[in-house]
């Protein structure tokens, strides 16, 4: 491996992790967890949970009223079980495979590239099973692209979303996104407008009984901001994606039957997502999301997208 120091990403090969060192932030790989398990920068850690496979929402009322919930409950296991299979290790375009040990006695303190990447294969907790390939580029410039690709597989049911979701150590201070206005599904658009837009905290809809909330569809790019004025850039590459940001996890929601049995806010939690199941609304009792809104399990599903983090002055 060439070890040119004029190279700007310097690796580091541990027994069960990768770390890989920009000026501008540093990123470690777990393999045993199967993704991102640090992301500093500015002396700030932005991980609490890495990102892992996104299946899951939590269940609506128009949901528990056709029943999906019940029909693709197995997704919900999926969301929480689901396992790594496999990962492999790219430095330059090169293919190294596996670099645990002790292959990786092979590689010094003094390892330096232009571009790194690693592949996480999971197989999910479903019957049939399938798998979800999550890639991991660090850029030059110190960015991170990211790939999560679906596999479609005949037999599964309608997913309820799918994509990446990681929680970070502390409440976010709020974000500003560019997309549409207000809280949208792919049912609930088209009165939203094209622009950009500064949210403060992590805004929870009370509804009487907790539940799916909060999505942003056919977004461009979304500013996290934490509580120590940092910004962390989310933005699309191929195609707009969708997101949320709330102070529970689609668990803790589907837990509660009334807003006071939700935890204390504590942490952020963050959806990246490239395919959203509608959210009905034709009646509460029996009728089903338009197929057109609806998310196969039997197809492929992608999201992509580049994290950049920023300094506090480029925030704004």
């Amino acid at each position: 491996m060439n070890n040119l120091t004029t190279k700007p990403l310097r690796i580091v090969y541990g027994d069960g992790v990768l770390g890989v060192h920009h000026q501008a932030a540093s990123y470690l790989f777990s393999y045993e967890r199967g993704g991102l398990e640090s992301l500093r920068f500015g002396g700030q850690e932005w991980l609490y949970r890495g990102p892992k496979p996104a299946f899951w929402r939590a269940t609506t009322d128009n949901d528990r009223g056709n029943g999906f919930s019940r029909r693709s409950a197995q997704w919900l296991g999926a969301d929480q079980f689901s396992t790594v299979t496999n990962f492999v290790v790219s430095v330059d375009q090169q293919t190294i495979g596996q670099p645990i040990a002790p292959q990786n006695n092979h590689y010094d303190d003094q390892q330096f590239a232009t571009t790194v990447t690693i592949v996480f294969t999971y197989t999910t907790a479903t019957e049939p099973q399938t798998t979800v390939d999550i890639s991991y580029t660090v850029m030059p410039a110190g960015t991170l692209q990211v790939t999560a690709h679906y596999t479609g597989r005949q037999g599964l049911p309608e997913l309820p979303v799918f994509g990446l979701r990681f929680v970070t150590p502390t409440p976010l201070q709020g974000y500003t996104y560019t997309g549409l206005s207000g809280e949208t599904y792919p049912d609930r658009w088209h009165g939203g407008e094209v622009g950009t837009y500064d949210i403060a905290g992590m805004p929870v809809t009370p509804y009487l009984v907790p539940q799916e909330m909060g999505m942003h569809i056919k977004t461009d790019s979304v500013v996290l901001k934490n509580l120590a004025q940092q910004g962390l850039r989310i933005e699309k590459l191929a195609q707009p994606f969708a997101f949320s940001v709330l102070p529970f996890s689609p668990l803790e929601l589907e837990a509660a039957t009334h807003l006071n049995e939700l935890p204390s806010v504590r942490r952020g939690v963050v959806s990246i997502l490239g395919a959203v199941r509608g959210v009905g609304g034709i009646d509460s009792w029996g009728a089903d999301v338009q197929p057109a809104y609806r998310v196969s399990g039997e197809q492929n599903h992608q999201v992509q997208f580049l994290i950049t983090p920023l300094v506090a002055e480029r925030i704004d």
